[in-house]
């Protein structure tokens, strides 16, 4: 049977069933298994992959680029200054011209326009590795990485703590929900998620049975949840608003004071990174002399803590975008999700 996968892009989460998001995030485990234990998976030998980039990354780029390495493929780099991607060329233009010299093509950028039309033209699979509204590839690691822990998804409640209106935030909300997720958003009501965005969340709730929250009290918002997670308080681009930001978000900042307020002794701690837990970045130290502030969306108390399962999480970017490219790219036989 054709494989379900085969040549399709992965653009936003809300384009995929709950039962192939859920192949995604086993197929990962099961490529992290046969990399602990040392079993090839050249699923994609021979291949090129374009690795469009925007934006700069940390570990969206070593994902890519060691998950291409894994599969067989060369993942070649074109960071900003490299192409000239609605600039000097329209992405339309751009995408005719890469299609049909790469087999797959990653792009981490602004506009979820952009990497619409880079799968529309292209004629070859496209991965969203970061856009301004969606997040896949990091939604992927998040709940691989809640099922290693929890042994399940089926009914967990998830609490997003901070800004309600981000690409993760938005990302987690539908994706939770799709899922059998219950997602809790807790941010002040001038950050809640568009309307929009949540009646989609409520409408893939209904069907999976999971439940939505969407609460500026935290003290509702974080009861009875299994998984605490935040992001930075000021989003890429938007760099000029952290006096604002920190004004309106200072009582959203995971402590272990929200920890305790879950009432879950295993709650588990989740974050994209990267993370504003101390001064030991030129961030950090600009945002103490600026603003007096030491720690901003968690405490190093909670970063460092029992709770915290954000490096198990950015490892897990690698394996999941490795199952996305190999299950889109590589040929494999998968006869039903």
């Amino acid at each position: 049977m054709q494989n379900v996968f085969q040549g399709r892009s992965l653009l936003a989460e809300k384009d995929f069933t709950k039962e192939e998001l859920m192949y995604f995030i086993d197929f990962a485990a099961h490529l992290k298994d046969m990399k602990k234990r040392g079993i090839p998976h050249r699923y994609l030998a021979g291949k090129n992959i374009a690795l469009l980039f925007e934006k700069s990354s940390t570990r969206t780029r070593a994902a890519f680029t060691v998950a291409a390495v894994d599969l067989g493929a060369h993942p070649e780099y074109l960071g900003k200054d490299d192409i000239q991607l609605g600039k000097k060329e329209s992405v339309e233009d751009t995408a005719k011209v890469l299609g049909r010299m790469f087999d797959g093509i990653e792009f981490r950028g602004f506009k979820q326009e952009n990497v619409e039309l880079l799968a529309e033209h292209s004629g070859v699979p496209v991965w969203n590795g970061l856009t301004d509204k969606w997040h896949p590839t990091q939604m992927l690691a998040d709940y691989l990485t809640v099922k290693e822990h929890l042994g399940t998804l089926e009914g967990v409640t998830l609490a997003y703590a901070g800004d309600g209106r981000n690409n993760v935030a938005n990302s987690l909300l539908v994706t939770g929900a799709i899922l059998g997720v219950n997602v809790h958003i807790v941010s002040p009501k001038s950050l809640f998620p568009e309307e929009e965005l949540v009646k989609m969340a409520q409408s893939f709730a209904e069907t999976s049975g999971s439940s939505i929250l969407i609460t500026d009290d935290v003290d509702e918002g974080v009861k009875g949840a299994d998984v605490l997670y935040t992001d930075v308080w000021v989003s890429m681009g938007e760099e000029d608003k952290f006096a604002e930001r920190i004004a309106l978000l200072k009582d959203y900042q995971v402590n272990m004071d929200m920890i305790q307020k879950t009432g879950k002794e295993e709650v588990i701690f989740l974050h994209c990174l990267p993370a504003f837990h101390d001064t030991e970045t030129a961030y950090g130290k600009e945002m103490e002399e600026k603003h007096g502030l030491k720690e901003m969306e968690v405490t190093d108390e909670v970063f460092r803590s029992k709770h915290a399962r954000h490096f198990d999480q950015a490892e897990n970017r690698m394996h999941t975008i490795k199952a996305v490219m190999a299950a889109t790219l590589g040929n494999l036989f998968i006869p039903h999700v």
